[in-house]
């Protein structure tokens, strides 16, 4: 993936890791920390709040065909949690 703001380098494996380069969390937002990606964002956001977390940014459907929320985790660093749509 190559935007104006982000390059994703990844091997062409199916599950391989990927290294994004950021210099934005894209639509205006910071550059998270870390970026997970999982099957099912409603169930993961459902946790998030159970635990009494504070989402930042989203849920939103971003234009680059990513639903995605920011969370900080107990260290204050900044989570994206995503699935592609």
């Amino acid at each position: 993936m190559d935007q104006d703001w982000i390059v994703t380098l990844a091997a062409p494996t199916k599950w391989a890791p990927q290294i994004p380069i950021a210099s934005e969390g894209g639509s205006g937002t910071l550059v998270p920390d870390i970026s997970v990606e999982l099957d099912d964002l409603d169930e993961a956001l459902r946790r998030v709040r159970a635990l009494q977390l504070v989402v930042e940014y989203g849920p939103t459907s971003e234009p680059w065909h990513v639903r995605r929320f920011y969370v900080r985790d107990p260290l204050g660093r900044l989570v994206n949690i995503l699935v592609h749509e």
